[in-house]
Formats: C-alpha cells, structure tokens, sequence
C-alpha cells in the first residue's frame, strides 16, 4: 500500500524493504535529514566511517562477500567526489552498489551553493546508471529501481543524488513491486550457440576453462556447475584473479591464476590450447597482454551476461550472451544428452604436457637467514589460517600478487582485491565491509605499507565497533611493484619509490586502541601469527621483508604468454641468463 511520507523516511524505508541490514556512511548537511531518520530505527545498522572513500570500498567488502549490493549514504559535495575512486572501482569489478549522495536544494542547484557539485554529471562515467530525483513522489520508484539496476545482468555501483528539499519534503511512497523496469538483461545463452560449443568440446585436443568474477557474481549455482562441468569433463581450469575460488585451489584440475604474474602452467596452457573457454571472464589486458599474441592455436568461446564485452578486446569464434549459471546448466544438460563425449585421449596427453609445466615449480623458493621473504610470510599465513571461516581482502601491489599465489580459495565470494582500477587503499575499508557481514569469521586483510597507509584512518571504524579484523601488512619500505617495474624496465632508476619516513605500527595501532606486533624474524612468525589470530580486537601486524624482493612469474610488457620471467624457480634448464623462458 503507498503511504504518504517526507522524502527522508522514504529513504530508509526503501533500504528497509529491499533488505538492507547495514549502510555505511558520513554526515553533512545536505543528509542530514536522512541521519535523522537514521537515528529514528533500529533495522538498519550504520557505520561512521572516517572517509568516504573507505565508506565505498567498505560497502564493496560487503557486497563482495555476501553477494547482496553494498550501501553508502555521503553528503553532496566533497562527500560525493570523494567516493568517486571506489565507484570507479566497483563499476570495473562488477560489485553491485547503491550510494546515495545528498544535493543542494533544488531551486539553488547551478547556483555554486556551498557544497555543490555536479554529482550525476562528475559520476556518469563511473556509474552503471545515475539518478537525480527532483520530485518526492518519484524517489521511491527511483531507489526501487537502483536496486534492480545494481544487482542485475552485469552487477555494478549506481548512485541516486538527492536534494536537501526533496527528503523534507512529503511524497507518496511506493512498496518495492516486482520489477516492471524496461532494464531485463538476457539470462537465457542462445542453444544454437551452446550446441556448437559442445560440438567444440568432444573434439578438442588442448582445451582449458577460463574463469572470471562473473562466475561469483552469478551466484553459487554458477560455481557449483563450473565444478561439475570441470569434474566431468576432466578439462583444466585457471581463473583471474577476480574468479579465484570459483573452482577450489585444492582441486586437481586447478593449473592457478593466470595473467601478468599468473602460474607458469596456467600461461602455458593457455598459449598452447586448441579450445579457450571464457566463462565470465572479460579479457582484461592484466590476462590478454599483447592482443594478437594471445593464445594464438585456440579456437575461442566466450560467456557472458554483457553483450558489451563480447567481442570487444578479443574476438571469439562462439559468443554466448547470458548469466553464466543458466549457460552452463543448458551446457550441461545438452552435453550429457549428446552422450558426455570428449577427447579423452588427446587430452590424457594434454595433461602430461601441463603436469611438465606443473614440475617447473614456478612459485618455489628458498628462505634462508634472517631476512624474512615475503613468500615464505604468504605461505606461513595460510598453512595457520586455511581451516579457519576465513575471508581475505587486499590492497595493491605486490603483497596482492603473492597472496593471490600463496593463499588458496576453495568457495567463492571468500577473496576480496580491486582487480580492474587497482586501487591502493581498497583493502583495510573492504576488510570493515567483510567483517561487518561476517562477525564471528577471520577477516585478514594483506597489505603492503605504502598501500595500508592510504586509508589508516579507518583504524578508527575498526575500533569504534569492535571488529576483529586483522592488517597483515608485508612491510617492505618500498613501493614495491613500482620498484620492481623500475628494476626491470627503468635502468634501475628509483624515481620517489622508497619510503623514508614511516610510522612505528605497533605505537600506531595502540594509539588508536587496537593492538600492534611486529615480526622481523623469521623464526618468530608462527608464535606472532598466532598471537595475531587469538587476539580478539583489530591487529596491525607489522611483518618486516626483503626489501627488493620481485614478484615473479611475470609476463614482460610486449610479450607473450610463453615468455615469462620465472625468477627464483627450478626451471630445469629452460630460462636464458635474463630470466626469460626459452621457448
């Protein structure tokens, strides 16, 4: 029944009726009738954060890890500008958001008014859609409506900008209905093209799955099938960074992550296959690298509810449009009917030449002395966490590349990294946004120092509400994948890549109430690990590491899939005095 109610109240009881428990936020003026509201109820739980850009990215930790859209409540002005980077990075990771943003009053709108800003025009290229709601009476249809936007075909942030009269002002409120909007994405894959790409998969000698985050973002369902299809099939399976935990790290058939500082393995197979099948994946240049030299011998299908990204970097023989749970379920069921046919022979013999590439070992290491690597901080951490409820959020750099290596996923939704933008700061505010969503679980965030540094002052959300989230920070002194790029491309030239004046964590964390450890020995780090994983309040934990460390495998800008730097590996012969594989 629609009801009449100032602009404010509908507001809250829109997140109300689309199931929002927790919005996170920061108050202005032009809000705060909203936070009056806010104050008013006790069905939503909000949380001050100390920024807005760690109020967004808090909301993606949330949205990422429960699969419901994240919600964010700023004010106009400085408050909408300032969440335009997690915007942008949501948009790029296909995290569904609602944020809401408050507007001068409208009849002072153009004016330069205090707190202004264009926020639907400065926030259009980093949205999914935008709204500006200058009727009361059409706001709940908006909000409904942003709801459906956000969460449907490919997920996505969406902000709905308010002015300050409209939420005094009284309305006729509108129930959330069963959508009508003329926005309905195409769930169902065309059974033309899903038939040829079964045909594909009997005949193929060399084939791999190729997974991505819209195999998260389609639910559990949609994991539950790649993993049958992958078991049933007996075909390899790799993953970007984004689609790790889609299929388990455990499982047999897993070759790792693929792309720029993906396994040797996974490259390798993807450069040699005869069948390259993408599945919610949007051939990111992070995997692509030099277009015309990607997996060359492959004949290649692509599915994916974004008709936009099909044929857009890459183009692919079998396009198939629709959410990646209902194709592989047609996928399955067509191929089962046609009698579970494969290759089998061939791709016995495509194994044997990836268990070759598996023997390279292109992750080992060695640590000896007391500088402590950061691989061997990676590998400690999830040998001591892996049986626990554990959910890991990261920043960017080269911390996030090793814990993508080092640190397995067997269950999606349980990895939290900005993969498109790459934002630093991104993971201390997602790690709030996770632990929010799941209390009694183990949230770690990795981090590196320069990146942590970047949103430190959500230490005090982390306080504030008590959440035991853990910053597990590699501590290097460097901006360290900058360094690394300097090292190897740049003649060594360390231009402003070295940090010189850094805080005393541990004096950091306890002045802000929480606890601080610091581990620069290796023989120390399970005791400290431990220590962190029992205390039940927030740790910084300061873990001190080789300081010009490389993150390795890594593909040269330029080159190829096959042409990987492999560092430290047993390479058995097959890398020149450089680094590169000889091919």
């Amino acid at each position: 029944m629609t009801r009449k109610m100032t602009g404010a109240k509908m507001i809250v009881q829109a997140l109300i009726d689309q199931g929002v428990d927790t919005i996170f936020g920061y108050p202005g003026g032009a809000v705060l009738p909203i936070y009056d509201e806010v104050f008013q109820q006790n069905s939503i739980k909000h949380i001050l954060v100390r920024h807005e850009q760690g109020a967004v990215h808090a909301a993606e930790g949330y949205a990422r890890s429960t699969g419901k859209p994240g919600v964010v409540l700023v004010t106009s002005g400085p408050g909408a500008t300032n969440a335009v980077t997690g915007l942008t990075d949501a948009l790029l990771d296909s995290i569904p958001l609602v944020v809401l943003t408050g507007q001068v009053p409208t009849f002072m709108i153009g004016s330069d008014a205090f707190q202004e800003a264009d926020t639907v025009g400065i926030t259009r290229p980093c949205t999914k859609h935008n709204w500006l709601v200058k009727e009361t009476d059409k706001l709940s249809g908006v909000l409904h409506e942003a709801f459906h936007v956000a969460t449907s075909g490919r997920p996505g942030p969406v902000l709905v900008d308010i002015p300050k009269d409209v939420q005094f002002a009284t309305g006729t409120y509108t129930p959330k209905a069963p959508s009508t909007s003329h926005y309905q994405p195409q769930l169902k894959g065309d059974l033309e093209e899903i038939t040829e790409l079964v045909a594909a998969i009997e005949k193929a000698k060399r084939p791999v799955f190729y997974t991505g985050g819209g195999v998260i973002n389609s639910g559990p369902a949609a994991s539950q099938l790649l993993r049958e299809l992958v078991e049933a099939t007996g075909f390899p399976i790799t993953s970007t960074l984004m689609g790790l935990g889609c299929y388990p790290a455990s499982g047999d058939k897993w070759l790792g992550m693929l792309g720029m500082h993906g396994l040797y393995e996974a490259n390798m197979a993807m450069h040699d296959c005869d069948l390259m099948i993408n599945i919610g994946a949007r051939f990111d240049d992070r995997i692509t690298g030099v277009v015309d030299l990607f997996s060359p011998k492959s004949k290649k299908a692509h599915i994916d509810i974004d008709p936009s990204s099909i044929n857009k970097v890459i183009r692919v023989d079998i396009p198939i449009m629709g959410d990646v749970a209902h194709v592989l379920e047609d996928l399955l069921k067509v191929w089962k009917s046609r009698g579970r046919k494969t290759n089998s022979e061939a791709v016995a013999k495509w194994w044997k030449q990836i268990e070759e590439w598996r023997a390279i070992d292109c992750l080992k290491f060695e640590q000896k002395g007391k500088t402590m690597k950061p691989q061997y901080a990676l590998s400690r951490l999830e040998a001591l966490t892996k049986k626990y409820d554990r959910y890991i959020c990261t920043e960017v750099g080269q911390h996030q590349m090793w814990a993508a290596q080092y640190l397995g996923f067997e269950d999606p939704n349980r990895w939290m990294t900005s993969g498109g933008l790459g934002t630093m700061g991104y993971g201390f505010p997602a790690s709030i946004g996770v632990q929010m969503a799941h209390p009694d679980s183990l949230v770690i965030n990795v981090a590196g120092e320069a990146s942590w540094l970047m949103n430190m002052q959500e230490m005090g959300t982390a306080v504030q509400y008590n959440l035991p989230v853990k910053q597990f920070i590699l501590n290097n002194e460097r901006l360290g994948m900058v360094r690394q790029w300097q090292e190897l491309l740049h003649g060594e030239r360390y231009s402003q890549s070295w940090s010189e004046a850094l805080p005393d964590f541990v004096k950091l964390a306890e002045a802000f109430g929480a606890k601080g450890i610091l581990c620069k020995d290796p023989d120390d780090l399970d005791d400290a690990i431990m220590e962190m994983l029992t205390h039940d309040g927030p740790v910084i934990f300061d873990c001190l590491v080789e300081k010009h460390e490389n993150c390795f495998p890594m593909i040269p800008s330029g080159k190829a899939h096959n042409e990987m730097l492999l560092g430290e590996a047993d390479t058995q012969g097959v890398i020149d005095a450089k680094g590169s594989v000889l091919v």
